[in-house]
């Protein structure tokens, strides 16, 4: 009797170490929700750039959504012309990828504004059009500059809708919001980070709260 119920306590044991750590690779995958299941109104741009018949943000995110698919490997390097190949990026990569997707050059777009008020960008020593648009540091004074900011709060979930962009403690990291909520309508994110289980969610992870935010934007931009 003793025998069996030590065998019935590791099948136990095994079974939950085997479950969570499924659970935590995504294999097992939770359920997700939307802005409608927690009442929430989606907001939607007033513009179609790209004239798709679908709006900037919702672009925007659709981008996103698309790039994770691809599952591409992160390699970070210096690239003449800027742009990586495709299949490979870091972070800015998921960004400018996701804009492109709703018509918009980042590139070309930050490229302009540091050499018309490179005094804000003060981490650039020297402009460089091959690198500036994918240091996430450029891209959070860009976006403080041209785009509208909103709340770094996460616990106030109706604020943070899906396409928007944010930027983490001390500029090491940005991502996109996604359209997808957890069970506490905390939203998921759509980042690079190339770790194996990032890469095998298709970048899009419920991970919100392991960062600090210390930027959100929405891509609307100003004087346009």
């Amino acid at each position: 009797m003793q025998k069996k119920i030590i065998i019935l306590f590791l099948c136990w044991i095994f079974f939950c170490i085997g479950y969570f750590s499924l659970k935590f690779l995504g294999i097992i995958k939770e359920k997700t929700y939307t802005n409608a299941d927690f009442g929430i109104d989606t907001v939607r741009s007033s513009i179609d750039f790209n004239q798709n018949g679908i709006d900037d943000y919702t672009d925007i995110v659709n981008g996103a959504i698309l790039e994770g698919k691809k599952r591409p490997k992160y390699h970070s390097a210096y690239y003449e012309g800027g742009y990586p190949p495709t299949g490979e990026g870091v972070c800015t990569d998921l960004v400018w990828r996701a804009l492109k997707h709703a018509g918009y050059d980042l590139k070309s777009l930050v490229d302009e504004d540091i050499q018309n008020h490179k005094e804000e960008y003060t981490k650039i020593d020297v402009i460089d059009s091959n690198i500036d648009f994918r240091r996430v540091y450029n891209l959070h004074v860009f976006l403080e500059r041209n785009t509208e900011s909103l709340t770094t709060d996460s616990s106030q979930i109706g604020e943070f809708q899906p396409g928007d962009i944010l930027v983490f403690a001390n500029d090491k990291h940005i991502g996109i919001v996604s359209n997808k909520r957890n069970k506490k309508g905390v939203p998921y994110l759509l980042h690079h980070t190339g770790s194996p289980i990032n890469r095998f969610n298709n970048l899009e992870e419920n991970i919100l709260g392991s960062y600090k935010i210390i930027g959100h934007y929405r891509f609307q931009l100003k004087n346009k």
